[in-house]
């Protein structure tokens, strides 16, 4: 079978093989079971076009069915996140739409965090330099944010015109830092410093410029040695969780729980645990 530039190998059982995968808008790669994904023009700051948008969307959608990808780290080239929607690329373009032109814009972007917060693996975003607008909103879809001490991360849109309330952000922002400081954050979208964005718990931790991306694929490469099943499962109930209550929450994660208990790798841990060695964990 053929396949295009950028477009996955189908395996049988609609499993799907990203190891060959040849992106068009960014860099990525797979390695030991980590895929990196670079968004890659540096000389702009990296900032996001239309065919960017949806190839992220179409491939963490194809994430659900990949065999070969336990964990993502998502970082960006030359000392620099991602700066947004390009001015020219996109910007420009969107005040010659009309409504439904417009609409189905904003749906497309809503529709890659949508991907981003449904594929189960564990996406670790490693953030230094600028990191606003849309880049802002990447960072914050991921499940684990490693940033810099030298990094600005704001929700610019205000700035532009527009409401804080974009891609997710007013309902994603107050959960992770809280309601008041993301008020605060999308009502001015003033810079969020480096130091500040860790004490606020934005960022998991800082790193030093040189080792981020390092650091991000050990953690990743950490992840991905552990029970991806049950991590995957994890993930999915973080999200599902924010429309529970707390007794429909206890009774989904008692669902949850008793579907990994019937897993290879609960199994593998006790047996391990019983010969006092490291469990080898296979995603089963």
């Amino acid at each position: 079978m053929r396949h295009l530039p950028g477009e996955p190998h189908t395996l049988p059982g609609n499993r799907t093989s990203l190891a060959k995968y040849s992106a068009r808008n960014f860099q990525f790669e797979v390695s030991s079971a980590v895929a990196t994904i670079t968004l890659n023009r540096p000389e702009r700051k990296n900032p996001l076009t239309f065919e960017s948008y949806a190839e992220m969307r179409d491939l963490f959608l194809t994430m659900a069915h990949a065999n070969d990808v336990k964990v993502v780290v998502l970082n960006g080239a030359g000392e620099n996140f991602c700066s947004g929607g390009d001015v020219h690329e996109i910007i420009g373009p969107l005040t010659k739409l009309d409504m439904p032109g417009l609409l189905a814009f904003t749906q497309m972007t809503g529709d890659l965090v949508k991907a981003m917060r449904a594929c189960p693996q564990p996406i670790v975003a490693a953030i230094d330099g600028i990191c606003v607008g849309a880049g802002a909103i990447l960072a914050l879809a991921s499940d684990i944010r490693l940033g810099t001490a030298r990094s600005k991360t704001a929700f610019l849109f205000t700035r532009v015109g527009l409401a804080g309330c974009d891609m997710g952000a007013c309902a994603m922002l107050p959960r992770v830092i809280g309601q008041g400081r993301a008020a605060e954050l999308l009502y001015t979208g003033r810079n969020l410093t480096g130091d500040e964005a860790e004490r606020w718990g934005f960022f998991n931790r800082l790193c030093a410029p040189e080792s981020l991306l390092k650091d991000a694929r050990a953690l990743a490469a950490e992840l991905a040695a552990g029970p991806t099943f049950a991590h995957g499962m994890t993930k999915r109930m973080l999200h599902q969780e924010w429309n529970m209550g707390v007794d429909e929450a206890i009774d989904a994660e008692a669902q949850a729980q008793a579907i990994c208990m019937a897993t290879n790798d609960f199994h593998r841990a006790y047996h391990a645990f019983v010969a006092k060695q490291k469990p080898e964990f296979k995603g089963d």
